[in-house]
């Protein structure tokens, strides 16, 4: 995702370029291609689908404005790829933040789960403490009961 945030938009005779950090030039490479059209040397790859069929029967500069069009397809393609990974990775982030926040509460909610679990088993033993005694005071009630009768 770093790589996808350093691609830069760059203009060169009016297509959009894009460029990256590596410092790859589609503006070199389509010189490159240019200049070996105007000299009229073909690419090597005669069967690929770049150029249609009727590609072959195309002028240089028809073919030039054809790769160009292509090529403006494509980067428009790349932007919203790009941008979907962007968004993608800005979703993620918030998840990510989400997750984290709720793995914070979860933590919080276990200690509040376990001190009253704790309070719980103290009222217990409280409770059955005072049971006893309670059996206890009756047992005595009893007996005074008898003595007084």
């Amino acid at each position: 995702s770093s790589k996808i945030r350093n691609v830069e938009i760059q203009s060169a005779d009016g297509v959009a370029v894009l460029e990256d950090c590596i410092g790859f030039s589609l503006t070199k490479t389509i010189s490159k291609v240019e200049e070996k059209l105007k000299k009229g040397v073909l690419p090597d790859c005669q069967d690929d689908d770049i150029i249609p069929g009727v590609g072959n029967e195309m002028g240089t500069e028809a073919q030039i404005r054809f790769l160009k069009a292509k090529l403006r397809v494509t980067q428009e393609d790349l932007a919203n790829v790009v941008f979907e990974c962007r968004k993608k990775d800005d979703e993620n982030q918030n998840l990510e933040t989400r997750l984290k926040d709720t793995e914070e509460e979860n933590r919080k909610l276990q200690r509040t789960i376990s001190l009253q679990q704790s309070q719980t088993e103290k009222y217990k033993m409280l409770s059955q403490e005072a049971n006893k005694k309670t059996e206890g005071l009756q047992q005595e009630v009893t007996a005074l009961e008898k003595v007084l009768q």
